[in-house]
């Protein structure tokens, strides 16, 4: 019988998934998090990127645009900004918010510009769209 952990994935807005995994592998600020049951406690920001967890059922894709994972030996928390399940990402509205964000930071005075927030996005964009490169998905 494999080692497992309890996992809980929310936003603000849902809770996207509960249950019991095998491992987990998290976009972290500082780099990707590999978690294995039995893991140290730690706490991360993360930022873009997939999240991807493993069950009975097999693997699972999610991609989170930031938010904080709270690891205890046999629970991770996961509270994101924003996620979406890897099969309802959308291609061309992610590459319309690259653009928005290229265009808003290129164009307009500096001190009407929250740079942090327009960043944000444009490396959420970026995220999505490499997300479903690899996954082999086409334009909706």
């Amino acid at each position: 019988m494999a080692m497992t952990m309890h996992l809980d994935v929310v936003s603000a807005e849902e809770s996207i998934f509960s249950g019991v995994v095998q491992e987990l592998l998290a976009p972290g600020t500082m780099g990707d998090l590999g978690i294995l049951p039995g893991h140290s406690q730690l706490i991360s920001t993360l930022k873009a990127g997939e999240l991807k967890y493993k069950t009975d059922d097999g693997e699972s894709l999610l991609f989170v645009a930031g938010g904080v994972m709270e690891v205890q030996p046999s629970i991770v928390t996961i509270l994101a900004d924003t996620i979406v399940r890897a099969e309802d990402l959308d291609e061309k509205a992610a590459e319309e918010a690259k653009k928005r964000a290229e265009d808003a930071l290129q164009g307009k005075d500096p001190q009407d510009l929250d740079y942090e927030a327009i960043q944000a996005e444009l490396d959420a964009a970026k995220a999505q769209i490499e997300m479903i490169h690899r996954i082999g998905r086409t334009l909706r």
